[in-house]
């Protein structure tokens, strides 16, 4: 890992469309995320987030200017070469989960594995190491139950370890506490503090004030632009 920022937006730009109807969903973002930061994004609906949340996940590529991650730019990365970059050092949370109703937890933690582009090891061994990321988010006597055997705190916990398995660089969670009950919600934060208390970088989208108060630093967009970028200082605990 490099020295110098995780994440250095520079000049970052988005245009979708062209001529009168050209939409600029991001315009001259410029932004640092340092290795063990805990940022939150939030803006209104349009301000621009899931475009910045999508090039941040190397799913969409900018415009114009530069997003280097990790050292590297990877701007103008042919989509497969994003694909090697996402599945190597981002691990994604989402609001829904994304669990394959039919696999068992285990089994959902394992699927990164599969396409880390390193040599084949054998189920056996991608399952022992599913089990072992899933008792790392406390659900080692959850890992042979299928998503629908699960609450939803659950689910996004296997989502969490899922994320985790390939020891990613960063973890982006896009409204991770979005369908989850308050005591559920508390029970993710906790769990993504804890993370954060032991180095990992997360970057979270959410809408809500309050949980973006779990986070050290605060990112408000607004009309593709940021807004404030202000520190809460110690981390708020659930």
């Amino acid at each position: 890992m490099t020295q110098g920022p995780l994440i250095a937006l520079q000049g970052l730009t988005k245009v979708y469309g062209k001529g009168e109807v050209a939409v600029n969903a991001l315009r001259e973002v410029n932004l640092e995320v340092q290795p063990g930061e805990f940022a939150a994004i939030m803006g209104p609906s349009g301000s621009g987030k899931s475009t910045l949340m999508n090039i941040l996940g190397c799913l969409d590529r900018p415009t114009s200017g530069a997003y280097v991650l990790d050292g590297e730019d990877v701007s103008r990365f042919s989509k497969d070469k994003l694909a090697v970059v996402r599945n190597r050092k981002i691990g994604f949370v989402f609001q829904s989960y994304n669990l394959l109703p039919r696999m068992t937890a285990a089994k959902n933690v394992a699927l990164p594995l599969l396409y880390n582009g390193h040599p084949h090891q054998g189920d056996a061994d991608f399952q022992a190491r599913a089990i072992a990321t899933l008792e790392s988010v406390g659900l080692h006597d959850r890992a042979h139950h299928r998503p629908n055997e699960l609450s939803g705190g659950q689910q996004q916990r296997v989502a969490i370890a899922r994320a985790l398995i390939n020891h990613p660089s960063i973890i982006l969670a896009d409204e991770p506490t979005g369908n989850l009950d308050t005591k559920s919600s508390e029970e993710i934060l906790q769990l993504l503090g804890q993370l954060h208390d032991e180095g990992v970088t997360i970057v979270m989208v959410t809408h809500e004030p309050d949980i973006a108060e779990y986070a050290q630093r605060v990112i408000l967009l607004r009309d593709g632009q940021i807004a404030s970028d202000k520190q809460n200082g110690k981390r708020r605990l659930p």
